[in-house]
């Protein structure tokens, strides 16, 4: 079953360096973006942008190109909308967002949660560069050896369970 990918959209636009002067040509470039992701990989995607100050009384959706479009209603932020969106869904979705309240509701909820950084890689088709070995860093002590501590056991190039948890979700987008 897809996932239903929920985004913060302004944040992620942030993300993609887009300059402020040019936001209308920018978001409707991530629009795109987002149809031909949504095409490859078959998620159900919302985009909730904010119109919290200069927005329409009543919420305004839209369905362009297989993408939902959310704008808030006046008064309300995205990030409120995509809490509440995250409550809906629960763990049946995946939140892109580098808020942090809105990755701490998420979570909360059940739902999986990618900052915009991995998502914009994700989105436009750039993955660990061939060779790249997935091990986690050991902290460097003053000398230059590596240090762990002696409560330490198991294979030290070996992540976390819960890091591996999330590396086999993360493989679904």
């Amino acid at each position: 079953m897809p996932t239903h990918l929920i985004i913060d959209g302004y944040n992620l636009l942030g993300r993609t360096g887009s300059l402020p002067s040019q936001i209308e040509f920018a978001r409707e470039t991530l629009l795109q973006e987002l149809a031909t992701y949504r095409h490859r990989k078959n998620h159900a995607i919302t985009v909730v942008f904010d119109g919290w100050q200069q927005g329409h009384p009543t919420e305004q959706r839209e369905h362009r190109a297989g993408v939902h479009v959310v704008y808030s209603k006046r008064g309300e932020r995205a990030d409120q909308v995509i809490q509440r969106l995250a409550r809906e869904y629960g763990a049946e979705c995946a939140v892109v967002s580098s808020d942090h309240e809105i990755m701490a509701t998420a979570r909360a909820h059940g739902a999986l949660v990618m900052k915009a950084e991995e998502f914009v890689h994700k989105l436009r088709g750039a993955s660990r560069a061939p060779g790249a070995m997935p091990y986690k860093e050991l902290d460097m002590g003053d000398d230059g050896r590596a240090r762990r501590g002696p409560e330490k056991k198991g294979n030290p190039r070996k992540l976390p369970k819960s890091q591996r948890q999330r590396d086999r979700q993360l493989k679904r987008f």
